[in-house]
Parts: C-alpha cells; sequence; structure tokens
C-alpha cells in the first residue's frame, strides 16, 4: 500500500464504534479521529447532551473546514486515516460530495440493543438520535456514487470473532490486517473527544473486543414504532454485511 487510505466508519450510538477506533488507533501506520462533525452538531442542534458547552467551545463548529481537515494531507510517517463518524451528526445541511474522497464503511448493530443501551444514558431518544434512518441515507449516497456496496461489518459478528472479522474488514478496504488491531492499553486515549469521560467509561476498562453477550432488555412499548423503523435500516444494510 502506497496511497494513502482515509476510512470513514458510520455507525450510530451505543454500538462498539470506540472500540474499533481503539483497534485501528493500535496500528502504527494509522491515525484515527473521533467524532469530528460532533461540535458542529451539538451546536447545530442545541442538543444538551454532557459537557456540550465544553465540546462547542474546543471543537470546530463550522462543517466545511472539518470537511477540509478530513480529506486533506496525511500525517507523515501514517498511511491510514481512520474516521470514528456518528451518522447522527452528519444533517442535512452538510453536503455529502466530501465523502467521495473518503473510503466509506458502516458498522450496524441489532436495534434492540441499540435502544437498550441508549436509554440507560438517556431515557427517550428520538428516531434521528438513534442514527439508523442517517446511516441508510449515507449507505445509500456512497454506493450511489461508487457504484458498488461499501463494506458493512456487524457489531456482533465482530464481537464473536474479532480476528476474522477484522481481517474481512481490511481487505475490503485496501489495507494489510494487523495482529496490533485485537489489543490495545487500557484507560482513556489522548485520541478520544472531551466526551470520553462521559460515555466510554466501559471500553476504558478494556484491552481487547469483549466477548458478544445478548441482552434480554426489551424495548418499551413508547419507542416501538421507533424500533420499527431502525429495524427496516438495519436490515436493509444487514443483508450486505461481510461474513
Amino acid at each position: 500500500m502506497t496511497q494513502p487510505v482515509r476510512i470513514a466508519m458510520w455507525s450510530g450510538p451505543r454500538n462498539i464504534s470506540t472500540a474499533m477506533m481503539r483497534a485501528w488507533g493500535n496500528r502504527l501506520d494509522t491515525i484515527v479521529v473521533d467524532e469530528p462533525f460532533y461540535a458542529c452538531y451539538l451546536k447545530a442542534t442545541g442538543k444538551r447532551h454532557p459537557g456540550a458547552d465544553e465540546v462547542i467551545a474546543v471543537g470546530e463548529t463550522d462543517w466545511r473546514k472539518v470537511a477540509v481537515r478530513l480529506t486533506g494531507l496525511m500525517p507523515e510517517g501514517k498511511r491510514i486515516f481512520f474516521q470514528k463518524q456518528m451518522t447522527h451528526h452528519l444533517l442535512p445541511e452538510i453536503d455529502r460530495q466530501w465523502l467521495r474522497a473518503m473510503t466509506n464503511c458502516f458498522l450496524i448493530r441489532d436495534p434492540r440493543e441499540v435502544i437498550a443501551s441508549y436509554i440507560k444514558k438517556r431515557e427517550d431518544p428520538a428516531l434521528e438520535d438513534l442514527g439508523f434512518t442517517q446511516q441508510a441515507e449515507i449507505f445509500d449516497f456512497v454506493r450511489d456514487h461508487a457504484n458498488s456496496v461499501p463494506p458493512v461489518i456487524d457489531a456482533k459478528d465482530v464481537l464473536e470473532n474479532p480476528e476474522r472479522m477484522l481481517r474481512l474488514l481490511s481487505s475490503a478496504v485496501g489495507v494489510e490486517f494487523s495482529k496490533s488491531m485485537l489489543s490495545w492499553r487500557p484507560g482513556l486515549h489522548e485520541t478520544d473527544g472531551l466526551w470520553a469521560k462521559y460515555w466510554y467509561t466501559e471500553v476504558a476498562k478494556t484491552t481487547s473486543f469483549q466477548p458478544y453477550r445478548p441482552t434480554q432488555d426489551e424495548v418499551p412499548e413508547r419507542l416501538r414504532e421507533t424500533y420499527q423503523r431502525c429495524c427496516e435500516c438495519y436490515e436493509r444494510l444487514y443483508h450486505y454485511r461481510l461474513r
């Protein structure tokens, strides 16, 4: 591999996206960035997430400048730029054309498991908070402009067999797999966003992908319609998942 590769992994919240960032960040040839559009999203929506004022004050709130940084020069000595992207952060007013410079891939998770995890932090998510509809829209844009199906991986598959799925993903995005992706040091990392202290408590305890444990939680009745909409989007992408 001689040409730089910019990998944008699109995930909704309450997935294993931070663990995936840990895996890629443990490669010597890779630099990672954590949710680069978060400050833009918080300023535009007024969502009162933990630490929102601090994120807005320190982060870049102009999406155009974020896109320029994501598509710009690579740091010396790095050939891979891994971008942990949240689908719901890519608001409708953000132009999608910069995605054409990315190697886009998609990380999906069963909506029941996402909702069960999310409501432990925020009790009443709206459909747009969960990122499934936005993930489907981004997937369609990428597929239409690339004239091919971008790589999709399911969180359950990764947790059940991390090495196999990371090998498949590495091949799909055009890089060599490295065993360094299978473990990392515990704690928060310097590449984590300011919000890590609020959201990354569990992943900070880990040194590798944790075994898959199915949740027994049911979706609350008040979220059944939202859940069904999420399932429609999830199942569309699930059909294309690497396996």
